[in-house]
């Protein structure tokens, strides 16, 4: 069995600090550990391990090295091998580690007998992500939502260690929404997750009452997903002229925001700006954030942003595509749009348009090609309207009115019998309108 590896990244130095008040912040050290079992995936590999860094310093952490371990299969008992967690737990104490962060999911007894090894926190990827929602959770729903998912990560882990894994602290995988509740206890655990459910249950009542009432209005609905840190927030500002949170940070965007959309020769639709998604996205993330991320499969047309200036936007478009097909969206229609052509190379745009048929590319932060986007969303939104000749009777002046609202009114004019209307409509308004069709 192979057993080797390479230091991906290595940092040195003191730790680092940053005053807030009067108050000392003190970031963990980390160390970060990636496995592949095959060496031709090691590129591979390494970017995720990139991406770990990017995670982890978003959770407050700072990465000070990461290694690559290989192995033909991981280690029952420590995943990465006696002799390698050897050397690691030795380097760890050298360059004097807080936290220990595997890029791949641990087991429960993994999990014990590498905190036994390293004596400091281990976690792995799962915990680190759920650990940035729990930061970057403001609404009552998403705190609600990410404490949901925490109790189903940690129950499993309880066993022989459930005091100390619900103890308060500042480190990854020690916070979050409602942890101060957090007991040892499994039956009251299980109770608080019941409770969550039905809190959520009710909360998804909600958004699918608010959903109906967009259906009724007859509007298109489209739906912006995309990798974390894509741009999908700076995307919708610049198409709705809305003012939602934009940050340079992953996971800026925990819930979803509705806006109408004004777009060329009179359409109308509501867009809404969704969660960022991202590599091996936590299950127990996907499960508590399904009624939000449904959301996209309840769209009309996606609105999927990529990053193209990320060095593997191919590996982006499949991530996210596996958590649409994972909430049943993948059958919805998909326009891909390549954001950040400010700062990405023009060789690697002219690829993806070329590779990914129908696609547009464009910078939604300086606007460049935004016309592009407009038209590919006016010509996506085509393809779920129905064009229908109707005949309104003069004494349903109401309908008049919210066809001219709710569609895209082409001809009208004055009959004998009532007014001739012909009018691209969304698909439900057209299914409403079949009585009046002048060919019905």
């Amino acid at each position: 069995m192979a057993d080797n590896s390479r230091s991906h990244v290595a940092r040195s130095g003191r730790r680092l600090t940053a005053s807030v008040t009067d108050l000392d912040v003190v970031r963990q050290r980390a160390l970060l550990v990636g496995m592949v079992r095959d060496g031709s995936r090691a590129a591979e590999g390494e970017r995720s391990l990139e991406e770990l860094e990017l995670l982890t310093d978003t959770a407050g952490s700072e990465p000070v090295e990461s290694v690559l371990v290989r192995r033909d299969r991981p280690d029952a008992a420590t995943f990465i091998g006696k002799g390698k967690l050897s050397e690691l737990v030795a380097e760890s104490h050298m360059l004097d580690i807080d936290v220990v962060v595997f890029d791949n999911e641990l087991s429960p007894a993994q999990q014990r007998n590498l905190h036994q090894a390293f004596q400091c926190d281990v976690v792995d990827r799962v915990a680190l992500i759920l650990d940035i929602f729990a930061q970057h959770a403001h609404t009552h729903e998403g705190r609600l939502q990410v404490e949901l998912a925490q109790h189903r990560y940690r129950l499993p882990r309880l066993r022989g260690k459930g005091i100390e894994l619900s103890r308060l602290g500042a480190g990854i995988g020690t916070r979050g929404p409602g942890e101060t509740k957090l007991e040892t206890d499994r039956r009251r655990i299980l109770e608080r997750v019941s409770k969550i459910e039905r809190e959520l249950k009710e909360a998804a009542r909600s958004r699918d009452t608010r959903a109906k009432s967009r259906k009724r209005s007859g509007l298109p609905v489209a739906a912006i997903v995309g990798y974390t840190n894509a741009g999908k927030s700076t995307l919708f500002n610049r198409l709705t002229e809305a003012d939602v949170l934009v940050e340079d940070r992953l996971f800026a965007t925990l819930g979803s925001t509705v806006r109408r959309l004004d777009l060329p020769d009179g359409h109308r639709a509501l867009m809404s700006d969704t969660v960022g998604f991202v590599r091996r996205l936590p299950h127990e993330l996907v499960e508590a954030f399904r009624s939000t991320l449904e959301e996209a499969a309840d769209a009309d047309l996606l609105v999927h942003v990529v990053d193209a200036s990320d060095p593997d936007p191919d590996g982006q478009i499949g991530a996210v595509r596996e958590v649409l097909t994972e909430i049943d969206a993948a059958d919805v229609p998909e326009i891909l749009v390549f954001n950040k052509t400010d700062t990405a190379e023009p060789a690697v745009v002219g690829r993806l348009l070329t590779v990914y048929d129908g696609s547009v590319a464009t910078s939604a932060l300086t606007g460049e090609n935004i016309e592009d986007v407009t038209a590919a969303i006016v010509e996506g939104l085509d393809a779920v309207t129905v064009t229908a000749d109707l005949l309104i009777p003069y004494d349903r002046g109401d309908l008049v009115a919210s066809l001219h609202e709710t569609g895209e009114v082409l001809d009208e004019h004055h009959a004998e019998e009532g007014t001739e209307i012909t009018a691209r409509l969304p698909a439900a308004v057209a299914e409403r309108m079949v009585p009046y069709l002048r060919n019905g």
